[in-house]
């Protein structure tokens, strides 16, 4: 089917069905995928301004445009539900083209795990939307000061501190200090610790005075009914959320007011966007994010961070007053959904007078100093790549560059990583690891030649088929090929991968080489002899990112095998223990340590241990009493 671009009839009929009416409209390419989602409070011409001449698109979106093969709708009643909508289907199809803001990991966030029974609390830089309770609250930009808050938090409230518990039947220090309220053998209710993390998590919520004049009370209450012990205890909690708000460094006039400031700086590639939180007259919290320059106007930008950014607050977190340094272009949308979203009046400003103007100026400046860190970095990536293109002869700058190094003790839980480096930037997301099995990789017998040979084999094997015993090229696929392939180690690491990828007629495609660790050399296919390269230079230096990269990912995967080994080895000893009831020891004692300590009838609590089983196992670990 052709794209509607293509089809100008087809087009027009198509945008004369759709009413102008508030909702939501879906940009549909090939195989009935869903492009873009958009929302608008007159849907017609809003999806026709699309396939104007006159209109100027951003590349982005021109690019989706050319791709449109169909056009569908959703009706609403009001501008907010078409925006509440529009966010419940993003999240839900993920669409390419709606994707604005950048993950970088740059910035950390906090998370509450609402989601468990003793929820947890911890620093993350990855966004996980994995379970809908799970709270995230950021990203922060001073991170020194979320770590401080943090520890000032820990030390003010009991909570839980581990992930998993230390001891089966009894606390661990952390209770006797008074630093958990005993969360791994029950001594506090989930309900009752569920109150305490709502108290801390009012501190992330920018409701620090709040949560004060609450605890205030409370230690008024206790020591009326002369239970000092809590009233002290209270009073030190209180001393040090004191001490948190004692850091501040910036007091604004005008304390009466919630208000939240934005504002970007931006070049041709990068946008820096900065949030200011005020609370009471204090910055109580300081986000950043990042967003592609190219991918609309600013008053666009910021208009779909505070979409993204007030879909994951609360009603307390949302502010009565925001200001913006640019005219959104459907701020009455966003300002009727944030009133129906905080149930009171919500204002956005443009500011045109000196208080408001110049906490914008504050902000716009915090966010030049972000675009400028920015820029340096960006440089500095662009450099090593031209470097190494340089180096290595490439025609162009390698965009994706895959990494691959072999990890194992004497051929034993051998293993191989592979990191992906995209644009110079480590992606974690594209990041894989291999085990070897190869079956004369044994304990004792290591081969790191045959192994490489192994990862790079199953690495390309897609992209080749055999036929009449010829290897054949299939299309390749411009996301996920290699621009450059490094592979850690010598001239022997790189012959057996340089005969593998001949004898699938891929060396011609794949750019190849290796980097070897003592002196830094880097070994091209066929040449004996490592080129002329300064171990300092921009280009060498990227390539040893990379390799670095691979041995960190690859040992750490070899440590896990080894452990998970360790663990199981013990138990496969044992006669008549089964992988399955191996599983449910584990699962229910947690670890082989716990697992020996446990008498013939606690073993037999666990499903599928008979008292048979029980003794024998009990027998294996205790052979002297027996």
């Amino acid at each position: 089917m052709a794209t509607l671009l293509r089809e100008p009839e087809k087009l027009e009929n198509r945008l004369k069905e759709i009413p102008a009416e508030p909702g939501v409209y879906f940009m549909r390419g090939n195989n009935d995928d869903i492009l873009y989602i958009g929302k608008s409070k007159k849907l017609r011409s809003r999806v026709r301004s699309y396939f104007r001449d006159s209109q100027r698109l951003s590349d982005r979106i021109a690019m989706m445009v050319r791709q449109v093969r169909e056009i569908e709708f959703i009706v609403t009643d009001t501008e907010a539900e078409a925006l509440a909508l529009e966010a419940n289907l993003i999240k839900q199809h993920q669409p390419y083209y709606n994707v604005l803001l950048k993950d970088d990991k740059k910035y950390p966030y906090v998370c509450i795990t609402w989601s468990e029974d003793y929820p947890r609390i911890y620093i993350t830089r990855k966004r996980k939307l994995t379970k809908a309770k799970d709270r995230y609250y950021g990203p922060y930009v001073d991170t020194r000061l979320l770590r401080y808050t943090l520890h000032i938090i820990k030390r003010a409230f009991p909570l839980r501190q581990r992930r998993q518990p230390l001891f089966k039947n009894r606390p661990c220090l952390n209770y006797d200090m008074g630093k958990c309220p005993g969360v791994c053998q029950n001594l506090i209710t989930p309900e009752e610790y569920h109150q305490t993390m709502q108290k801390v998590a009012m501190v992330f919520q920018g409701r620090t005075d709040e949560l004060v004049k609450t605890l205030q009370t409370q230690m008024l209450k206790a020591s009326e009914e002369l239970d000092f012990e809590k009233a002290a205890q209270i009073r030190d909690r209180i001393q040090a959320l004191y001490q948190l708000n004692a850091d501040q460094k910036v007091s604004l006039p005008d304390d009466t007011i919630s208000r939240d400031a934005i504002a970007l700086a931006a070049d041709e590639q990068h946008c820096c966007i900065q949030l200011f939180q005020i609370r009471a007259g204090k910055l109580v919290g300081r986000l950043g994010f990042f967003a592609d320059a190219q991918s609309g106007t600013p008053g666009d930008i910021l208009q779909k961070v505070l979409e993204s950014h007030y879909q994951k607050a609360d009603a307390v977190e949302i502010p009565t007053e925001i200001i913006v340094q640019h005219q959104l272009p459907e701020e009455e949308i966003l300002t009727q959904w944030l009133t129906q979203q905080k149930g009171k009046k919500v204002t956005l400003v443009v500011p045109q007078r000196q208080i408001k103007a110049e906490l914008i100026e504050m902000v716009e400046k915090n966010a030049k100093y972000e675009l400028a860190r920015t820029q340096r970095f960006s440089d500095r990536n662009n450099q090593a790549l031209q470097d190494l293109a340089a180096i290595l002869d490439l025609p162009e700058i390698p965009k994706r560059i895959e990494g691959y190094d072999i990890s194992h003790i004497q051929g034993s839980n051998a293993v191989a990583s592979q990191v992906v480096f995209i644009d110079g930037v480590a992606a974690n997301q594209h990041y894989r690891h291999y085990k070897i099995k190869n079956p004369t990789v044994t304990i004792g017998h290591s081969d790191d030649f045959a192994s490489m040979a192994e990862v790079i084999q199953r690495r390309f094997k897609k992209y080749v088929t055999c036929a009449n015993n010829k290897n054949i090229v299939l299309p390749l696929k411009d996301h996920d090929f290699p621009d450059l392939v490094m592979i850690d180690g010598g001239k022997g690491q790189l012959s057996a991968v340089v005969k593998v990828l001949q004898e699938m007629n891929l060396l011609d495609i794949v750019k190849v080489v290796s980097l070897a660790k003592k002196r830094e050399e880097i070994f091209l296919p066929g040449e004996s002899k490592s080129l002329d390269t300064e171990a300092e230079q921009p280009g060498v230096q990227l390539l040893r990112r990379v390799r670095d990269e691979a041995h960190r990912f690859a040992v750490s995967f070899h440590r896990q095998q080894r452990l998970k080994n360790s663990r199981r080895s013990r138990l496969e000893e044992i006669p008549g223990l089964g992988f399955a009831r191996q599983k449910q020891l584990l699962a229910h004692f947690h670890s082989i340590d716990y697992i020996r300590e446990a008498s013939p009838q606690q073993l037999t609590e666990v499903s599928g241990i008979g008292k048979s089983l029980a003794e024998e196992i009990h027998k294996f670990f205790h052979p002297q009493k027996s």
